[in-house]
C-alpha cells in the first residue's frame, strides 16, 4: 500500500478504566481496502495475547470497530471491543493459560496496529499502531496492605472524603490472593477489601470462623450486618463442622461425577439466617460446579432473591471484556497437584454475559448500599 498520507490509528479514550469502552478509528486508508486490526498484549506472565478482526474500509478509507463488521478473525460482526474480549495466546503459547491482572498498580498495556490484507498479516509491516492503557485502579484511589490481628489481604479506598460504603471480596478455590476485581470496585466508589481466606490447612473450622469474624468486625463493618450480597458462579455446598480447605478437599470427590447431598449443609440451611438481597450470577454451560442447580435451590426468602442465568456462559464471570479461558492450568487446594481444569463458556455468550453482569452487579450495589435510606455507609 502506497500512497502521500499515511493511514491514522487512533484510540479514544486510550487510558481507561477496564470497564469502559474505547473507540478504535483508521484513517487514510483507500476506499475498499481490506484490512486487519490486531491487538497484541504481553502478560505479567511473558505470554503473549492478541485478537484480530478483519474489515474493509468504507468509501471514505475509514475503518471503525465500534460502526463497522468483522468479516472473520478472533470475532465477526459489530463488536468494538473484540480486540480485548477475544483475546486468545499466541499461535505456539503455553497450554492452559489464563491472562489476570497480579499488579494493579499498573495498567494493561495493548498495542493495537492495522495490517494490510487478511492473510497473513502477522509477516507485514503494520501500516500504524497505538496503544491503550486499561486500569483496574483509578487515579486517587489508595491500595494498603492490611495485615491485622491475623487478618491478611489488601484494602482499596476510592479517592474522595467519603464515607463510602464497604465491600469485602473473596474469590473462589485459586491460590493466592487476586486484587483486580477490589481494585475495579474502588474505582467505582466502594472500599473494597480483599481477603486471603484460604489459609492453613491446619486450622480448625471454630477458628476459621472466627477469622471472618475478626476481619467484619475489626476491618471491615464495625459490626454492621451486610447489606447485600453478590455470588458469581458460586457453590454454597459446604460439609458442617469443616474448614474451607477441607471441604473443598471432600467435595472434590464428587463434583467430577455428581454433586452427593447426603450429608452436606445445602444453602437452604444457610439462608434462613440471611436477612439482606442477594443477587446469583451465574453460567448456564458452567462445567466447573453445579452453580444454576445450587441456585434455583435456594428458598425460604424468595423477596430478597435475584438470579441472573447466561446461557452459554461458563465459570470464570470476570468484570467486563476480558478474555474467556474455557479451560485453564489449575492447582489443586489441596493437593498442590497441577491439571487442566474445565471452565466452560463459548467465547460470544461468556464475554456478553461479563458486560451485562458487571453493569447489573453495580447496579444492584448502588441500590442497596447508596441509594437505601436506611444505610449509612461506614469504613
Amino acid at each position: 500500500m502506497t500512497q502521500a498520507v499515511p493511514p491514522i490509528l487512533s484510540i479514544t479514550p486510550s487510558r481507561a478504566l477496564v470497564d469502559e469502552k474505547f473507540q478504535v478509528l483508521v484513517e487514510n486508508l483507500p476506499p475498499g481496502c481490506p484490512v486487519t486490526l490486531h491487538s497484541l498484549h504481553h502478560s505479567e506472565d511473558k505470554d503473549d495475547w492478541e485478537a484480530y478482526g478483519h474489515y474493509v474500509s468504507d468509501h471514505r478509507g475509514v475503518v471503525s470497530v465500534t460502526e463497522d463488521l468483522s468479516f472473520g478473525g478472533t470475532y465477526t460482526g459489530k463488536e468494538p471491543m473484540g480486540l480485548l474480549w477475544s483475546m486468545r495466546p499466541v499461535p505456539g503459547s503455553r497450554e492452559g493459560l489464563r491472562l489476570r491482572k497480579i499488579n494493579v498498580c499498573t495498567p494493561m498495556l495493548v498495542n493495537i496496529s492495522v495490517h494490510s490484507g487478511h492473510e497473513d498479516f502477522r509477516d507485514r509491516t503494520p501500516l500504524a499502531s497505538a496503544l491503550a492503557e486499561r486500569w483496574y485502579m483509578a487515579p486517587g484511589v489508595k491500595r494498603i496492605d492490611i495485615n491485622k490481628q491475623g487478618v491478611q489481604g489488601t484494602l482499596f479506598i476510592p479517592p474522595g472524603p467519603g464515607p463510602f460504603p464497604t465491600l469485602l471480596d473473596m474469590w473462589g478455590g485459586g491460590v493466592g490472593l487476586l486484587e483486580y476485581r477490589s481494585a475495579l470496585l474502588a474505582s467505582r466508589g466502594y472500599v473494597s477489601f480483599s481477603l486471603d481466606y484460604l489459609r492453613s490447612e491446619h486450622l480448625s473450622a471454630d477458628v476459621e470462623f472466627k477469622y471472618f469474624e475478626v476481619c467484619a468486625i475489626y476491618i471491615l463493618m464495625s459490626g454492621l450486618w451486610p447489606r447485600c450480597i453478590v455470588c458469581i458462579s458460586s457453590n454454597h455446598y459446604h460439609p458442617p463442622g469443616t474448614t474451607l480447605k477441607a471441604g473443598f478437599k471432600i467435595l472434590s470427590k464428587y463434583v467430577l461425577l455428581t454433586v452427593c447431598h447426603e450429608n452436606l449443609m445445602i444453602i437452604q440451611i444457610i439462608v434462613g439466617r440471611i436477612n439482606c438481597p442477594m443477587l446469583l450470577v451465574n453460567g448456564c454451560d458452567d462445567q466447573n460446579w453445579p452453580t444454576v442447580e445450587t441456585a434455583e435451590e435456594v428458598s425460604g426468602k424468595e423477596h430478597l432473591l435475584s438470579r441472573l442465568a447466561y446461557p452459554g456462559a461458563g465459570h470464570l464471570i470476570e468484570p467486563p471484556f476480558s478474555p474467556h479461558f474455557r479451560a485453564t492450568k489449575f492447582i489443586i487446594l489441596n493437593s498442590k497437584k497441577k491439571v487442566i481444569l474445565l471452565w466452560g463458556g463459548h467465547t460470544k455468550a461468556h464475554s456478553d454475559a461479563q458486560e451485562d453482569s458487571w453493569r447489573k452487579i453495580l447496579s444492584f450495589l448502588q441500590l442497596h448500599l447508596y441509594h437505601n435510606p436506611s444505610v449509612k455507609a461506614k469504613l
